[in-house]
Order: structure tokens, then sequence, then C-alpha cells
């Protein structure tokens, strides 16, 4: 047999939990051809990579992330490609561009997001041509896909397209019988459509851009649970994912969830929730989060996951512009405020309310509210960076939080500041790692864009195993850490990738586990030419060395990306679920349009 593509001599896996062994993997017509024991014909084959002393994986998977925008005008996706995803989720967190009229898909999106609206608004103006999930499918059929695609409905998508961008975030405003009718009638399209369900979002500190409803928090936190629980039981009879968040505030809505996953006496609603940290803010949460998982998936007899970042998170901010204000009153009001925000925070009456709102614990979210873990980045005054809060109002007898606001009033967006979240407890990680009630790959890659990055999930999640078994107390094997990072998050989603057997599509990686060091935790600024600004991005590629999506080879670490990425049609493929997914009829008939 000829080969298009031989790696050799690596330590193979295969996404299950199978021991690991030194295997020759050949590659042809896109698929696994071969995987032996003993060495392939070379001859005919002008792409053979010797992998000794590396892995052999299939490649990684993202099942969070925010690329709806970025996948339309620079659809390679390279940030995660030279990491090793070969395969990512989009319309998560109730956000998709699938059913809504353009403005709405970029104001849902834009804001909560942290992408640049002037750019995301005439971009999906212009090429967004799709109004059902079907034709959101066959758009994606025809694209030059860099990773794979996988897709979820999202419920504020859903809402908007149905009731209208203002009158879904209109406070007690229900939808009609006939549009409740509508709404299931769209989310049973996009299961036919191969959706892998629906996502939705309960916490109201995500807010709308545009000015038709600034700052209002996103269409389905205005659902009531019976208009929830109408759609969980479209995705529970087909056997399809919901993707959700609790209140990151008030939390006790959890309950509502578990409630709705629980199976006793009718069919499971599989459930996947964000998330599980180990918070500053929260340092009990961690354990709280896998206890109930367990509770729900042992008493409740439900299919339960949290979702699970396998890093720090350390988040970056410019001014006044700082997503977890919302969690307190005094900084929702800055949140608010489209302009004269530093004005207000002149206000001594103002002032006060956002002291005390600091200290006002049963409010606390993500954000400890500590400005000793608040550090200057960069501002005008050089002599302030790198240096906290805390530090500076100690310095200067203040009040940190007045520190903080003299510094913002004074410099406003040229002062450019970062905060520490969370993963400061390697144990704590390490035990997160292992715990089978979470998934990993909550990376939100393509949003916040000059916020945060975790591109490279993956690397930083096998950095944390390969240092807890060098120093002899690992926390899972090999085989199980590829397997979390693979098989179990494609077959859980019920997706075709995840493997790489004899007959499986050739998505791998050749992952060089001596090329990981402490940059994987590093971040910096790069320049992203499709929407004309910086973002921040990893750049550690000594740990992935070469990237096959589709049998065709996307990136390798001497050459790196291949000419023909995002152009060509040979890489990623839109994912269908494979449970209760509906034929479709082929591309091109009047079914697409």
């Amino acid at each position: 047999m000829k080969y298009d593509s031989i790696i050799k001599n690596g330590l193979y896996f295969d996404g299950s939990l199978n021991t690991a062994s030194i295997k020759h993997v050949g590659i042809r017509n896109g698929s696994i051809a071969k995987v032996s024991d003993t060495p392939l014909d070379e001859s005919g084959c002008e792409d053979v990579i010797d992998a000794s002393g590396k892995w052999v994986t299939p490649g990684f998977i993202e099942p969070h992330s925010h690329y709806d925008a970025e996948i339309i005008i620079a659809p390679e996706l390279k940030e995660s490609i030279r990491h090793g995803v070969t395969t990512v989720t989009t319309g998560i967190c109730s956000i998709s561009m699938v059913a809504a009229e353009a403005d709405d898909c970029s104001d849902l999106f834009t804001r909560v997001e942290a992408v640049p609206r002037d750019v995301v608004l005439p971009l999906v103006r212009e090429k967004k041509t799709w109004k059902t999930p079907l034709q959101f499918r066959r758009f994606y059929e025809q694209h030059p896909l860099g990773p794979n695609l996988a897709a979820f409905i999202g419920h504020s998508d859903i809402r908007a397209a149905v009731m209208g961008l203002e009158r879904s975030t209109t406070k007690g405003l229900r939808p009609t019988a006939a549009e409740m009718q509508q709404m299931e009638q769209l989310l049973e399209d996009a299961l036919d459509a191969g959706f892998l369900g629906m996502s939705s979002m309960t916490t109201k500190i995500d807010r709308v851009d545009g000015d038709r409803a600034w700052s209002r928090p996103l269409p389905s936190t205005f659902a009531s649970w019976k208009e929830y629980r109408a759609l969980n039981r479209v995705l529970r009879r087909r056997g399809r994912i919901l993707q959700s968040a609790p209140d990151a505030v008030g939390k006790i809505n959890i309950v509502m969830f578990f409630w709705e996953a629980m199976s006793w006496f009718r069919k499971q609603l599989k459930t996947t929730l964000l998330t599980v940290m180990d918070l500053k803010s929260q340092p009990r949460l961690n354990r709280l989060g896998p206890i109930a998982g367990w509770l729900a998936n042992t008493f409740l007899r439900a299919n339960f996951r949290w979702q699970f970042l396998p890093s720090p998170l350390m988040v970056y901010a410019d001014g006044l512009d700082f997503g977890p204000f919302q969690e307190f009153t005094g900084g929702e009001m800055l949140w608010d405020l489209k302009e004269f925000k530093y004005e207000k925070i002149k206000d001594p009456a103002f002032r006060k309310l956002f002291k005390k709102d600091l200290n006002a614990t049963l409010s606390k979210g993500v954000w400890d509210r500590n400005f000793a873990d608040a550090w200057i980045v960069d501002c005008p005054d050089k002599t302030l960076v790198g240096k906290n809060f805390g530090e500076i109002a100690a310095a200067q007898n203040k009040h940190p939080a007045d520190a903080f606001l003299d510094l913002m009033e004074q410099h406003q967006t040229q002062l450019r500041w970062g905060v520490y979240y969370t993963a400061h407890r390697t144990e704590v990680m390490r035990r997160l790692i292992a715990s089978p009630q979470v998934h990993v790959g909550f990376a939100d890659s393509g949003a916040h864009l000059r916020n945060l990055a975790a591109y490279n999930f993956p690397i930083r999640f096998l950095k944390y195993v390969l240092d807890a078994e060098a120093e002899g107390t690992p926390c899972v094997s090999r085989e199980r850490a590829i397997h979390r990072l693979t098989g179990e998050l494609a077959d859980w989603y019920g997706i075709e990738a995840g493997h790489i057997r004899e007959g499986d599509r050739a998505d791998v990686v050749v992952f060089n586990p001596n090329g990981i060091d402490d940059g994987v935790w590093d971040m910096q600024e790069a320049y992203f030419e499709p929407f004309d600004t910086h973002r921040m991005v990893n750049r550690n590629d000594n740990a992935i060395e070469a990237v096959f999506i589709g049998g065709s080879k996307a990136y390798d670490r001497q050459s790196g990306f291949s000419d023909d990425l995002g152009q060509a049609q040979k890489y990623g493929r839109f994912l269908s679920a494979t449970i209760n997914a509906v034929d479709l009829e082929p591309a091109g008939t009047a079914a697409a349009t």
C-alpha cells in the first residue's frame, strides 16, 4: 500500500484508555490506513515523520470556543491548530450566529465576548447568507475550514430570531404560544441538521452591545423555567446536549439544572455547565462542584459534566472595561454606562458605594476583589508598571479602591492592568484534572481578544500531568490524560473525532513531551490582521511537532502552516452529531436554500 504520510517510531495513543506503545502509523486518503508494530513500506511516500521520543495522538478537542465570528473570516484558526486542536465547538453560552438577523447576532456577541463590533458587524452583514440551521451547515460544508467544526444553537439566538432583540430582552415579557412553538421548531431544525444541542445562559453578567438593547442581559436570561423546560424536553427526546451556566452570583438555580438533568422515570438530559475552577474568591467551590456532580450522576441518574480550564486564569483590561464589575452594584453602574465612565468615578457618593460593594461577600463571583492581586501592565507613568494596586495604595496611604479609581481617572484606557483569578494551588488543579465529573477544554478561544488567552490549554493540561509524574505523585496516567483531551470528549459529545484507529479520520498530533517548559504559561500580544487588532496569544511551539487534519498536514514546527490552510477544503469539516442525526439531502439541493 502506498501511503500519503507515515509517522514512525512514535508512542501511539489511540484516544481510548488502551496502553500506549510504539507503533508506525500510515495515512492514506484522509484516514488512518494502518497502525503497525513493524515498520511500514515507505516506497512512494513523500512525507515520513520520525516520531522517536514523541507521542502520536488524536487531535485535541476544544468543546468551548467562541470562534463564531473568526471562523467566518479566518477559518484556519491558526492559534488553535499550532497547539494541536483539530476540532472546535461554537454556539456556546446561548450565543450562536444561526437564526437571528445579522445585526442581532453581532449585538449578542461582540460585547459579551470582547471582540470589536466595528469589525464583526459589517462582517456578519456581508457574510451571513443563512437564516436556518440547515443553511448554516451548508455554508460550513463549503467553507474551507481549518479545524473541524461542531455546533450548538444558542437559546439567545433562537429567542432573538423569534421575538426580536428588543422584545426578547424585555423583563416580564414572555413568548406567545405561537412564538414558543417557533422556538421549539427552530431547535428541532437544528438537531435535524446535526447540531450537538442547545446552549443557554441564566447568569445576567453578560450584556448586549449596540444601540437598541445596550447593556441588557442576554435574551436567554429573561426566559422562565417553563420556557427552559419546553426546550429541554426537545433535547431530552432527541438525546442531545444542554450547555449552560448557573447564576454566577446567586448560584442557587443550580438546583434547577440538576432537577432538569435528573432521569428518574424519564430520559436523561445530557448536561454540561460552566464551570469548575479553583477561584480565589470562593476557595471551597472547587470541592463542591465535583461533589455536586457526583451526587447528580449517582443519585439523580444524570449524565452531567462541569467544564474545566486546566490553566491559571489571568485576565487583562484596559481602563474600566472589566467584565466582573457586573457582579456588584457599583461596578455594574460603570459597566452599564456607554459614555462618561471616567466622569462617574469622580463622584464621592459613587466611590462610597463602590467601596462598600467591594466587601459584599454574598455577591462575590469570579473576582475576589483584592487589589493586591491586580497589577499594572502598562501605563504612561512607567514607574508604576509591575506594581499592584495594594502596594500603590499603601504607599499613598489610601484605600486600595481610591488608589485604583484615581489612576483610572488620570490615565483612563491607557492604563492596562491584569488580575489573577484562579489555579493558584497546583494540588487542587491536579485533583480537578483527575475528576470524572469535569470535561477539559473551557478555553474561550476566539473571544476576549485582549483580555485572556488559553489557546494552548491542551499543552498546559499535559504540563500539569507530566510535572506530577516527574514528582512521583501522578494525578492521571498518560493514557488517561490523552483520553481526556480526545476520545472522552468525542464520545460524550457524539462526534466523529478523538480516535486514531484504523479506518478513523486522520486528525493526528505529533507531540513532543520534552518540548514543554514553563513558557506554556506565557502570553503575548500579536497582530491579528483579519480584525485589524492585536490579541493575546500563546506561543510555546516546541511541544507540537506536526498536526494533521483530515489526513492533510496543516502544521509542522519546522515549516509552519500549510500554504493552502484556510483556502482548501481538504482539512476540517462540519461534524454532525452521531446520535439521532437526520439524513440530509445532498449539498446543492433545494433544501440547502
